[in-house]
């Protein structure tokens, strides 16, 4: 496919999210939801759907779906309606799954991505938000020739986030996933772990000639569970269904998987349409009402938001947009660098040393910012301490991996280490006198007015101190022998 077969065609992505809400039980019975436990252990006669078996809405499971319909911007409805999506498959043991349909929880959201070139929100909107149970996994790599089948996921309580096709770029594709997940994590309605499959993404594309305005054929690309699987597979299937529009043939409606190994997209079954799954009102629920009252306690119980913190840390400490980035990429984080920020009393320093020396210390060692040995109070003395000056940038980072090791106040630890900056005109005068004595000839080229020397002279105190010279000073009493 050349550049010019790509230019002649738009790409129109849509997608659907399924993220697992933070529950410890299912949503119409009282199985566990945990992770990894034995297969089919977390299992009853409602989630397997075993004759004579009653669901019983999860009222938790409500109140995060709220909470995350509100944290999209959505407008969530007083009523909705539970429905039966009828299909077949050998992971869904009640031979169809509780969803909702026609009526569903939320409407009308929209999740910021970025900014377009002109300054304008770059946004992409959410059609709808809706409840509904997970199906079971199927394995197929546990036996040489067999399938197998754990139904501990089944009944697990869902929302399915289904964007309007605004995305046109892979890229924006796998932007819009990863700002979902972030509101998610930071309303606490999910872990959205893709690598457990607490979130999921299903990847709707089309393509259309530029300029066009009707959509096209579309396929849809399931169970994505990587931003970068996303945009691969969305490059990859544009790519497909160009090739195949430009010579001449059609593109059939369909579900693919992608494949990470290989990477390719290959078809799974046909693609179903509604009218596939003979939806109609689920008979064993009622209808969901929320007051008022209620949803508004669930968007009092909602955290401040990424976009909101993104705008206060710009005028609040004053940070740099890629910084601010940086910082709110997790709650955790946000929350860490605030403490941090008011605890040296100087929010720039403890934005480099959180980006800086704290997450290289985390990488290296694979630990979480939570476990992470040097508290938030001990760190901001640390940063006190360099800041005044008490200590050098390169002593700093000396005692920040000895507090790692030992529960010290940095203070005393550096008085300890002889990491203390002496100030002390006499003292360091004798170290000046010391070095100048020891390398005459650059002592009298900068004496001489060589000012460029004066670097090596000020390193060369800061050794012959064992790092202890204030080099502010050093600088000083070396420009006033230079005349």
């Amino acid at each position: 496919m050349t550049t010019r077969d790509r230019d002649d065609w738009e790409l129109v992505i849509g997608l659907e999210v399924h993220c697992q809400l933070r529950t410890r039980s299912k949503i119409f019975c009282g199985c566990a939801t945990s992770f990894g436990d034995t297969p089919n252990a977390n299992t009853c006669p409602v989630c397997l759907g075993l004759p004579g078996a009653l669901p019983v809405l999860n009222g938790h499971a409500v109140a995060l779906a709220t909470r995350a319909s509100l944290a999209l911007g959505c407008t969530v409805h007083p009523e909705s309606i539970f429905a039966r999506k009828n299909y077949f498959y050998p992971d869904l043991p009640k031979g169809y799954q509780i969803s909702q349909f026609d009526r569903p929880l939320a409407t009308d959201g929209a999740v910021r991505i970025g900014t377009h070139a002109d300054g304008t929100p770059h946004s992409i909107r959410v059609h709808r938000v809706h409840m509904e149970e997970d199906a079971g996994k199927s394995v197929h790599d546990r036996f040489a020739d067999a399938s197998a089948i754990d139904l501990n996921r089944a009944g697990t309580p869902l929302v399915e986030i289904v964007s309007e096709p605004d995305i046109r770029s892979a890229g924006d594709a796998a932007a819009y996933a990863r700002r979902l997940k972030q509101l998610l994590e930071y309303a606490d309605v999910s872990d959205a772990n893709m690598e457990e499959g607490s979130l999921r993404v299903d990847v709707n594309i089309s393509i259309r000639p530029r300029g066009a305005t009707t959509l096209g054929t579309k396929t849809e690309v399931k169970n994505l569970n990587s931003f970068s699987a996303i945009e691969r597979a969305a490059e990859l299937e544009f790519a497909r269904q160009v090739a195949l529009l430009s010579s001449g043939g059609l593109v059939e409606q369909q579900t693919l998987l992608y494949d990470d190994k290989r990477n390719q997209v290959r078809p799974a079954r046909s693609k179903e349409g509604s009218h596939d799954y003979r939806y109609f009102p689920e008979p064993d629920l009622p209808p969901l009402r929320l007051s008022a009252e209620f949803i508004d306690a669930q968007r009092a119980a909602l955290p401040e938001l990424p976009d909101a913190r993104r705008v206060r840390f710009a005028s609040a400490y004053g940070l740099g947009e890629a910084e601010i980035e940086q910082l709110v990429a997790t709650r955790e984080l946000a929350d860490r660098y605030e403490a941090l920020a008011a605890a040296s009393g100087d929010p720039r320093r403890a934005a480099n040393w959180l980006l800086g020396t704290v997450l290289a210390s985390i990488n290296a060692s694979g630990t979480t910012l939570e476990a992470h040995p040097v508290p938030v109070e001990r760190l901001g003395a640390l940063i006190r301490l360099e800041a005044s000056g008490d200590v050098s940038n390169t002593a700093a980072r000396q005692l920040f991996t000895m507090l790692e090791r030992e529960d010290a106040e940095p203070r005393e630890l550096a008085a300890r280490a002889g990491l203390l900056q002496v100030r002390d005109d006499d003292a360091l005068a004798q170290w000046v006198e010391a070095v100048l004595q020891e390398h005459p000839t650059e002592a009298s080229r900068f004496l001489a007015g060589e000012r460029k020397l004066q670097g090596v002279l000020v390193g060369l105190v800061m050794k012959k101190s064992g790092g202890a010279a204030d080099p502010k000073k050093v600088n000083q009493l070396l420009a006033s022998r230079a005349g």
